[in-house]
């Protein structure tokens, strides 16, 4: 069941590729609308030979880097320390449960005040957006550290430090790496759509402008650059992913 999940996954994706592209070229979908997969394919190699759009890529691209080693570091490291002082954690639980339902976006006036304009302000938005998942992540990975391991430092008379490294973050690992996965699609989602309406460049500004000027194939041609790169790049975390909870199992 395992080995055909991914090829039933495969399918169902062509399958709704196929069906949009079917319902282009009959004109269902009028081109005004939407352009036919193929064609946006065809226009975003295009647009990678030509190299219009590499500055914003290259932009976007490091913003979000930047964004997610940000969120993981410090997410990990505030995971760390509210763990470890448990009245400070009771305190600020409820704070972090609920931290989604504050629109982040919302202060993106603020953030020009505080840090102008161009990728710093983008980059904290991105950072604020994804700390939290690495936090979460952090405290539910050592809270589910068995009780044993514990004790079976304290046998071997391991230091604080040394029960931390060799016995306590191999142990959460995957719910590390599970906040690690969190943290980039944040990022992504963090800056695309703080590109929209804080920079004068990246992916997110390019497609908004050809939206505004009524170029379909670049704007469409472009989200399927996004949309390729995220699925790469979650294809890779997951499989890593996969590894770390099968070395786990052992």
């Amino acid at each position: 069941m395992i080995r055909i999940a991914p090829a039933i996954r495969l399918g169902i994706v062509a399958g709704l590729v196929l069906l949009i592209e079917g319902l282009c070229r009959t004109g269902t979908i009028p081109v005004s609308v939407m352009i036919p997969p193929s064609a946006m394919a065809i226009h975003a190699i295009e647009i990678l030979r030509d190299g219009r759009f590499t500055h914003d890529l290259a932009t976007s691209f490091a913003s979000i880097a930047t964004a997610a080693v940000c969120a993981v570091g410090l997410g990990f490291a505030a995971g760390l320390a509210i763990h470890a002082m448990p009245g400070v954690r009771r305190a600020l639980e409820p704070l972090i449960a609920s931290y989604y339902a504050v629109p982040t976006f919302a202060f993106y006036p603020v953030f020009i005040v505080l840090f102008g304009v161009g990728p710093l302000p983008i980059i904290v938005i991105a950072t604020l957006l994804a700390i939290v998942s690495m936090i979460t992540a952090t405290m539910t990975g050592l809270d589910r550290i068995p009780r044993a391991f514990s004790k079976t430092a304290r046998v071997m008379r391991l230091g604080r430090w040394q029960t931390m490294w060799h016995i306590k973050l191999p142990a959460a690992l995957p719910h590390l790496f599970g906040g690690v996965r969190l943290a980039v699609s944040h990022a992504f989602i963090g800056v695309i759509a703080s590109e929209f309406i804080l920079s004068g460049s990246g992916i997110g500004y390019a497609i908004s402008y050809a939206y505004n000027n009524f170029e379909n194939a670049d704007m469409y041609a472009l989200m399927l650059l996004v949309l390729v790169t995220v699925t790469l790049v979650n294809g890779v975390l997951n499989h890593v992913d996969a590894r770390v909870q099968a070395r786990n199992r052992r």
